[in-house]
């Protein structure tokens, strides 16, 4: 079934737009000082304790989701530790900022008439205004292929997604012309893209100002799975640390990362929800000592919305263990409970080396991507989980250049400077 969707799925979107090529998009941390949303008199520690919070909810739901082989959605809408990027819906475009994340599959943003709308900052997106705009009907091979589709008094299809947390969105399964402005400055245009009208949505947090959500993942209503042909299959990003005053990037298409100095290859691993991308752990090295996982294949989910890394209990107290071995000073308890390994900042700590040995590819993580300022701590952003899979999180990310090969099935890993990107 998801074979023959794929295929109706990129047969429409490739009616207007044939040939593959490569563009880029900035990519703006929530808290950088180039987000819209950026507040400068936000506590560090408030949101590091607010983004771990939100990972282990996002991770429960994450495994309950492959438990139950059933692709629940599992970004939190948060207003945290997530990335935006720019981009225009209809005809004429009219520009949103909108969450990147590839655990997600559907696209979606706020659409008037809306029952229940939060404060995005902007007008929302009216169809009526949009030329080319069209919702699919219920009696559609689109809206029959959409999981927990509902027809009610009209014939419009109509989505339903429930985030952890209470946060949900509901509205009417459409399409129009979506368009990205690339960093050339040329507006790139995706004629007939499917993205959820959202009517009724909710987020139980202050006012988060983002318009919706870009969907990345690996299921078949995702906006890569529909451009597939028209990105050659590829797609990657560059995150650049969350104070950064430059923007990271989103990269479709282009050239593929392999050839370059420093960077390595994993197979991506086929599983089920087959909207997340897996991977395979089998250990972690610090200094001279290695820690190894007892789990099978595809024990890692690479996540772009989820912050920390999340490690199977066992493994994660092996991590522990040999970084307390590598670190002199002892460790403070976290005050807030959040964090389980943390030390004084400003303390003679040399945070030391990770290695993350996945599938044929040896990731060296800096300290940047394994221990955060937290007050006047400073904390390990690895914590355990006591069920599978694991996640390879956002801040171990940071300056990587991270590719997704969907045709060779890869994911690959360049060290890069994203900030000077």
């Amino acid at each position: 079934m998801h074979h023959r969707l794929l295929l109706l799925l990129t047969a429409i979107s490739s009616i207007l737009v044939k040939a593959p090529y490569g563009f880029s998009v900035d990519l703006v941390h929530r808290h950088s000082p180039l987000s819209p949303f950026y507040n400068a008199s936000l506590v560090s520690s408030e949101i590091l304790r607010k983004n771990a919070i939100h990972s282990m909810h996002q991770v429960e739901l994450l495994q309950s989701s492959i438990k139950d082989n059933v692709a629940k959605s599992i970004v939190v809408p948060s207003d945290q530790g997530f990335y935006l990027m720019n981009l225009s819906f209809g005809t004429p475009p009219v520009e949103y900022f909108a969450i990147v994340d590839t655990t997600t599959d559907l696209t979606w943003i706020q659409c008037v008439p809306c029952t229940r709308c939060y404060s995005q900052g902007s007008s929302l997106f009216d169809p009526e205004a949009s030329s080319t705009y069209q919702a699919f009907s219920c009696d559609s091979q689109i809206c029959q292929a959409l999981s927990g589709e509902q027809c009610f008094k009209t014939n419009d299809c109509q989505y339903n997604i429930t985030y952890p947390e209470g946060s949900s969105t509901l509205g009417i399964l459409s399409s129009d012309t979506l368009s990205i402005d690339s960093e050339n400055g040329e507006k790139i245009a995706f004629p007939m893209s499917i993205f959820g009208c959202g009517r009724n949505n909710q987020v139980n947090f202050g006012h988060p100002g983002f318009a919706g959500i870009v969907g990345l993942g690996g299921g078949p209503f995702s906006l890569i799975s529909q451009k597939a042909t028209q990105i050659n299959y590829r797609f990657s990003y560059c995150f650049a640390p969350d104070s950064a005053k430059s923007s990271g990037k989103l990269i479709f298409g282009q050239e593929s990362i392999t050839s370059r100095p420093g960077s390595v290859s994993t197979p991506l691993v086929s599983n089920y929800p087959q909207s997340f991308y897996y991977l395979t752990l089998e250990g972690v090295t610090v200094g001279n000592k290695t820690a190894w996982s007892s789990s099978s294949q595809g024990n890692v989910v690479i996540a772009s919305a989820i912050t920390l890394t999340i490690l199977e209990q066992d493994l994660y107290n092996g991590v522990e263990a040999m970084v307390k071995d590598a670190i002199v000073e002892k460790p403070v308890q976290d005050p807030s409970g959040t964090f389980n390994l943390c030390y004084v900042a400003g303390t003679n700590i040399n945070v030391p080396e990770m290695v993350f040995h996945f599938t044929g590819a040896d990731i060296r993580l800096r300290p940047i991507n394994t221990f955060q300022v937290n007050g006047n701590l400073v904390c390990m952003m690895i914590v355990p989980t006591n069920s599978n899979p694991s996640v390879f999180g956002s801040y171990a990310q940071v300056n990587f250049q991270v590719e997704y090969d969907l045709q060779n099935r890869t994911v690959s890993f360049a060290p890069t400077d994203c900030v000077g990107k």
